[in-house]
């Protein structure tokens, strides 16, 4: 199966998506980025989906977590495809595992880290007020990649990403959780 050229999006007479707007991606497919730290591959871009959704694919390593932060505009879904991840969400803290789906609604700080050697996990983001930018989020901070490697850490400058976050309706409320033992 290849990918569906979605650059071109058009509607049925019934106003429903047409199949030009449908896409699939192939496995190991997408716009790959080392992205803090981690490896994150674009698999469908809200710009570009008639659903107005991204889905973003990461693999991190143990230890590896965002700062505390909250989306302003988008609901967020984690679905895990491997690993096993602490998520906090509202004063409460969870471990997920394989096959484990997180609900993260927007306005509500969320932190997570990856507690096995590494995790993958899906993030499917749709806008609740206002058309979702996750993806282009990924784009900013991140470099072209290579899937089949994980790139050598870099540092982070917070302050930089704390903009750019800002630039897509991402508030960082707090640092990173703390390294893992």
């Amino acid at each position: 199966m290849t990918a569906i050229d979605i650059s071109t999006s058009t509607r049925s007479t019934t106003g429903n998506p047409a199949m030009t707007d449908l896409a699939a991606v192939e496995p190991g497919g997408g716009d790959h980025r080392f992205f803090l730290n981690h490896l994150a591959s674009v698999k469908v871009s809200a710009g570009a989906s008639a659903t107005r959704m991204s889905a973003v694919e990461f693999t991190a390593p143990r230890g590896f977590g965002p700062p505390l932060h909250v989306h302003r505009e988008e609901d967020e879904i984690m679905y895990v495809i491997d690993g096993e991840i602490r998520l906090d969400l509202d004063g409460e803290s969870h471990v997920v595992t394989r096959g484990a789906v997180a609900s993260l609604p927007h306005g509500i700080p969320h932190i997570f880290q990856v507690l096995s050697d590494e995790a993958r996990f899906l993030t499917v983001t749709s806008g609740a007020t206002a058309h979702p930018t996750f993806d282009a989020f990924v784009r900013a901070l991140g470099v072209p990649a290579d899937p089949s490697a994980m790139p050598a850490p870099v540092d982070i400058d917070p302050g930089h990403v704390a903009r750019v976050c800002a630039d897509h309706g991402i508030e960082v409320l707090g640092p990173p959780p703390a390294p893992l033992a």
